[in-house]
């Protein structure tokens, strides 16, 4: 398959250089710095993959204009904010791409590139993937789940394109699978990273990481009475948790063990965090909105958050912790850079 992946930083580059290390053709749109290195000494990725080097089936280029023929799959990975930019600079695109989709943050994101590709286009997609840029032409693959990546047709159902983009991310080493409901993947895991990330910028400040706030019993607290705040929102719109990105989410568990089961299962968590972290050479331990607040960066609280407080609203249910949460990184945001 031929894939272009808009917005080729950290995690773009993990997933596009799995890709192409497996055979798959590969165009990466991303930054001039990060392009010409890998142009001069291919893409390099460590992590928890390995220590490689990816120089066959990719291109890179800056903008999607320069990316040459027709493509099976675009792959969207800009932040939220900078959507609407990467949508108009790729116009040219439009018609030379049989399916799009977005590895994005958020809810709503699939009904605007409906909009922009048209509505047979676009496939539903999520991933738990993280990867961080370290350098130009130097990524690091620092998280994976068992399952990882998931694909289905937005209005329900598999199809055999969906089979084939799922294959293709299979082959190149990703736990992947074929969904009937992608929309329940895409919500519940907002509730992952919402949580998460909730929590982090808001229990961990500036310069701790996941496991540090997570191995002390107060961190762990937090974490489950915000858990289950998102799991209130969720079950009302008629969902169970089904722990699709599992160890890293536990929802079952969250929801269903008494509340200091659910502290003890936190904090192991944890300590397997950091073990994780030690063993793939990871130093970062942050989620992309706490890397944001660390890096006195404009966060996507908005389109992390404010999804379940919406949805909350609409279905009468009580979320004061996640109110907080909300609040607290509101305030945090609002003395950030764009």
């Amino acid at each position: 398959m031929r894939f272009i992946i808009c917005g080729a930083g950290g995690l773009g580059s993990v997933i596009g250089g799995m890709l192409a290390r497996a055979g798959e053709d590969v165009t990466l749109v991303g930054r001039p710095r990060h392009m010409d290195a890998i142009k001069a000494n291919g893409l390099h990725i460590t992590g928890i993959y390995g220590d490689f080097v990816v120089r066959e089936h990719l291109t890179c280029v800056t903008h999607p204009d320069q990316a040459p023929g027709e493509f099976d799959l675009m792959i969207l990975l800009t932040k939220g904010k900078d959507t609407e930019t990467a949508l108009a600079e790729a116009a040219s695109l439009k018609d030379r791409v049989r399916m799009v989709c977005s590895f994005q943050n958020g809810i709503g994101k699939e009904e605007r590139l409906r909009d922009w590709a048209g509505r047979d286009k676009v496939i539903g997609a999520s991933t738990i993937e993280g990867g961080v840029l370290l350098e130009p032409g130097h990524v690091m693959a620092g998280l994976t789940t068992p399952t990882t990546a998931y694909f289905g047709e937005l209005d329900g159902g598999v199809t055999p394109r969906i089979e084939a983009v799922a294959a293709a991310f299979q082959n190149a080493g990703f736990g992947t699978k074929a969904m009937q409901d992608i929309r329940q993947v895409l919500w519940e895991k907002l509730m992952q990273i919402g949580t998460a990330s909730g929590w982090s910028v808001s229990t961990l400040g500036l310069p701790l990481t996941f496991p540090d706030g997570l191995e002390v019993r107060a961190g762990a607290v937090n974490y489950i009475l915000l858990a289950r705040d998102f799991l209130k929102v969720y079950k009302a719109m008629g969902y169970q948790p089904q722990n699709f990105y599992a160890p890293m989410g536990q929802f079952r568990e969250y929801d269903s063990l008494p509340f200091e089961e659910a502290i003890d299962l936190m904090m192991q968590l944890g300590v397997r965090f950091r073990q994780r972290m030690q063993a793939s050479g990871e130093t970062e331990g942050r989620t992309s909105m706490h890397q944001d607040l660390h890096r006195r960066r404009k966060m996507e609280v908005d389109i992390i958050l404010k999804p379940y407080l919406d949805k909350a609203a609409e279905l009468g249910v009580d979320v004061p912790v996640l109110q907080y949460v909300y609040g607290v990184a509101k305030v945090q945001d609002a003395g950030l850079a764009d």
